[in-house]
């Protein structure tokens, strides 16, 4: 039986429905493809019955659809184009209007509005079959327009929700645009008023003629060169801010100011960018406090009408639109207060992380390995060696390369892989022991954390770890933890999110040879980006072990 039956989904389920109804099933049914403006004048009747509607919910829905339908019948082309992609509170724009009308259908365009300013233009003109009309307007954008960024980034979420303060907009995919042009027609003696939004339209020479969306956007863009800074020790470090002008003349003052036990120098910087689009970037130098510490600064762009937070993001690939976001400008500072053991890394890159980087932070000399010149003698320089994220799914070589990196951990190394997924596997066995692969996963970030073996050298040396260092961990724990392995390997850490079974399989340690081999899926590749202090400690005592 159909899950509808008995459910009436025509339109005699809305009062005063019936008669739409005949109407638009006698256009579907002699629909000529031909000459698609014949059935202009059953659907204009239809429009005219929806808007006698009682029924306010489908009465919207249904005006919208059937203006669509109206406006492809009627090959009615509609565009408002600005001469700029963007624009700021309180600029004026150049405002290039054009409509056609492919049809014998008797079209008018009475009158354009443009909004939000409710700034109504009279016009009245007839629109020939296949004639242009075109004309172009002064437009100012009101002082208190907001960006067009996207609605669910404009206020501080919570762990794992958006915070929306209008509930009008969610669910919607974007945020809806203010500035629009409404082109009130006439075809046939009907009324129907057409909102478009504008949008900025340009040539390219290979691609042709391209259709962007027009943002607002403040004045200028303040951006941090990098999301955390990490200070592993008293020594200073640069802070890099790229201002960058969206309107000429741009000028100002960049300020940068954190609370009283993190030393920042200068205070201030004075800008003059002359030319749209020119940018600039500045550098701070900060001395951390002697105890560990964390904290979140803003710049902060002060000019005589306004003072701007925010960084202007532009997301633009082939396939996709070209989205604008505008986010405040915010930068994690970090003192850790971290030991470590050994100097040289290596690191064999996966399927894509910023560990290394994240390293090379807390002051290791990490060396990027490629895995065709990997093998056991040639690795003997290096303190530890770690494996990226997936490695051991994307790197074929290590088929063949994976032996020399036992006889490394077997000669004296130290060597930590990262989490892997049992499908895809490049291997026959990752360790120098079997371990099994599951799906199992602690996807709560703030999971209890239990200490199996409270005394393992993982968890004391050189940085005593307590359940304070798994404080503000980001999106989850782990993933894919093994979940069957050898005698040969000690368990340190049992997690579990709430109403499921204790995991052990997060860590995993084995003495080999005179070496040590970890397997780990806990999330590192996570933590490290978000600057998480305690992830850091834990990951300096995995590549410490036997030192």
């Amino acid at each position: 039986e159909d899950v509808f039956s008995g459910i009436n989904t025509s339109w005699t389920r809305v009062e005063g429905g019936a008669q739409i109804g005949e109407i638009l099933g006698d256009v579907q049914k002699n629909f000529d493809f031909t000459n698609p403006s014949a059935s202009l004048p059953k659907l204009l009747k239809a429009y005219s019955l929806i808007q006698n509607l009682k029924d306010e919910h489908w009465k919207t829905i249904k005006t919208e659809e059937i203006k669509g339908i109206i406006q492809a019948c009627a090959g009615l082309y509609l565009e408002a184009v600005s001469n700029s992609e963007f624009a700021s509170p309180g600029d004026n724009i150049r405002l290039h209007l054009e409509a056609i009308n492919r049809s014998t259908a008797n079209v008018t365009l009475k009158s354009i509005v443009l909004n939000p300013q409710n700034r109504v233009e009279e016009t009245a003109t007839l629109l020939p079959n296949n004639e242009d009309w075109k004309k172009s307007f002064d437009y100012k954008i009101p002082l208190n327009a907001a960006y067009t960024s996207p609605y669910w980034l404009n206020k501080e979420g919570t762990v794992g929700m958006y915070r929306v303060d209008d509930p009008k907009l969610i669910g919607k995919p974007e945020t809806p645009h203010t500035s629009t042009v409404t082109f009130n027609i006439d075809i046939n003696g009907t009324s129907i008023s057409f909102k478009k939004e504008i949008v900025y339209k340009y040539n390219d020479n290979v691609s042709g003629e391209n259709y962007e969306n027009f943002e607002i956007i403040p004045p200028v863009s303040i951006g941090f060169a990098d999301d955390v800074i990490l200070f592993p020790n008293q020594e200073s470090k640069n802070i890099r801010i790229k201002v960058t002008a969206e309107k000429d003349n741009t000028r100002g003052i960049l300020k940068l100011d954190a609370p009283s036990e993190w030393q920042i120098s200068p205070k201030s910087e004075a800008v003059n960018l002359p030319q749209k689009g020119s940018s600039i970037t500045y550098t701070f130098k900060v001395i951390p406090p002697s105890s560990q510490n964390e904290i979140w600064i803003q710049p902060e762009f002060e000019t005589s009408e306004e003072n701007y937070k925010d960084e202007v993001i532009t997301i633009n690939y082939p396939h996709i639109p070209k989205q604008t976001l505008v986010v405040p400008a915010k930068l994690k500072l970090a003192k850790i207060d971290i030991q470590k053991r050994g100097e040289n890394i290596a690191y064999i890159a996966g399927a894509g992380d910023v560990v290394p980087e994240s390293l090379r932070q807390i002051g290791y000399h990490v060396s990027v390995l490629s895995p065709a010149t990997i093998n056991a003698d040639a690795l003997a320089k290096y303190d530890a060696v770690v494996t990226g994220v997936r490695a051991y799914n994307v790197l074929e070589e290590l088929r063949y390369k994976n032996k020399e990196l036992m006889k490394y951990v077997e000669n004296g190394g130290t060597l930590v892989s990262q989490y892997n997924k049992d499908r895809g596997i490049t291997v026959d066995q990752i360790g120098p022991f079997p371990f099994k692969l599951s799906y199992d996963r602690v996807t709560e970030e703030d999971a209890e954390i239990n200490f199996i073996d409270p005394d393992s050298p993982v968890l004391n040396t050189p940085n005593k770890i307590t359940k304070k260092d798994f404080d503000g961990w980001v999106q989850e724990r782990g993933l894919y933890f093994p979940n069957t392995w050898d005698e040969n390997y000690d368990t340190v850490l049992s997690m579990h999110d709430k109403n499921e079974e204790a995991m052990q399989g997060s860590l995993l340690i084995a003495k080999y040879g005179k070496g040590y081999y970890v397997y780990t899926g806990l999330s590192f590749f996570r933590q490290f980006p978000a600057g998480v202090a305690g992830s850091y400690r834990l990951f300096a005592n995995l590549l410490s072990l036997g030192k």
